[in-house]
């Protein structure tokens, strides 16, 4: 009886590592500056706001100087949600 034929099976090669690309299109080094940025900003102002007795940064706002302070600080948050 004749012997059959064996078939080589062909070699593995991995598929490209999309990390070369990955890099390129995923640069966020931006993110943590300006998010610390916004938070230290909305600290500052309601600190300045505190310590000045509501004269200081915009006197005209009044009490609505807290609500920009927190402002700057959800800001700071929104910007976070594009960290990676």
């Amino acid at each position: 009886m004749p012997k059959s034929r064996i078939r080589k099976k062909a070699d593995y090669t991995p598929p490209p590592s999309k990390q070369a690309t990955s890099l390129k299109l995923n640069n966020r080094a931006w993110v943590a500056p300006v998010m610390l940025a916004l938070f230290l900003i909305g600290l500052a102002w309601i600190v300045v706001f505190y310590v000045t007795n509501s004269s200081m940064p915009v006197e005209s706002l009044g009490n609505w100087n807290i609500v920009v302070g927190f402002g700057f600080i959800a800001a700071g948050f929104g910007v976070s949600t594009q960290w990676k």
